[in-house]
């Protein structure tokens, strides 16, 4: 691919040492209007002749356009002059006759007409020369800002491959299968983590608007259970002292007459169940 670059680079290179056509016309009349307009020129005009622009171009034309209708009118006056002195002083005298105006009159209409329609196709000619130079003067221009461009690209090129060559080495299969995964399997994956990260998104703030509740239940809970506790340590306190005293009272005797009375209650359910007999 950066050899077709390459080539097409040098093809434009070399099209653009070539002089455009326009401007190889252009210098004969430029050299010939600094040389004829010597005096009415300066540094300034000079330099716009050595480097044309469309609009010192246009600036030339109108001059030599009005330098034309001068010398024109110029020549015709003069020839008319000098027809007019040869009619008088010539032997025989030129003696015009009014139906021969009349027939010149006519020819000069037809010749008119013909110069009139001439100049038309000229204008048209000159309209579409215009348009067609300002299209290539465009085109032109895109064509340089497209050689510079391409004259990038071999550089961005080299770099957008090195770029590739570190992303491919930094996806390589590691410890996790899912980060090799292609990319609409990674896109699965996403979809799916995501909706499990709402899905739990949705459960804790279930457990959020809850938390309230619960608290101030845990401490209804924890006031209806102290005095519980406190009941209960008395009433640990009052079953120790009371087996403690009857512990005094039997002279040390009292595991041995719990353990009998237990023996009794166990023989006493046991013959109410051999005999039937209720309380």
């Amino acid at each position: 691919m950066v050899n077709v670059y390459g080539d097409t680079l040098s093809a434009l290179k070399e099209l653009q040492t070539e002089e455009l056509s326009i401007i190889k016309i252009s210098k004969p009349i430029s050299t010939a209007s600094l040389q004829d307009t010597a005096a009415r020129t300066s540094d300034a005009s000079q330099d716009a002749f050595e480097s044309p622009t469309p609009t010192s171009l246009q600036d030339d034309l109108s001059h030599y356009k009005e330098l034309f209708s001068k010398l024109r009118f110029s020549y015709l006056e003069q020839v008319t002059k000098e027809k007019f002195i040869r009619a008088i002083v010539g032997e025989p005298q030129f003696i015009v006759q009014h139906g021969e105006n009349i027939e010149l009159e006519e020819q000069l209409a037809e010749v008119k007409a013909s110069l009139k329609a001439k100049k038309n196709d000229v204008a048209g000619m000159v309209a579409e020369l215009e348009r067609q130079g300002r299209e290539l003067s465009q085109k032109h221009e895109a064509i340089k800002l497209q050689t510079s461009q391409l004259e990038d690209l071999p550089e961005k090129i080299d770099y957008l491959q090195a770029s590739i060559a570190e992303l491919q080495a930094a996806q390589a299969p590691g410890p996790s299968a899912n980060l090799s995964l292609p990319l609409d399997k990674t896109m699965a994956l996403v979809e799916d983590k995501e909706k499990e990260s709402a899905e739990l998104d949705r459960i804790l703030e279930k457990l959020q608007s809850e938390l309230p509740r619960k608290a101030r239940a845990v401490e209804r809970l924890e006031a209806e259970l102290q005095p519980l506790e406190v009941k209960r340590q008395g009433t640990t306190a009052l079953a120790r002292d009371a087996k403690r005293r009857k512990e005094d009272a039997l002279g040390g005797n009292g595991d041995d007459l719990e353990e009998r009375g237990r023996w009794w209650r166990g023989v006493e359910g046991g013959l109410k169940v051999l005999l039937d007999v209720e309380n």
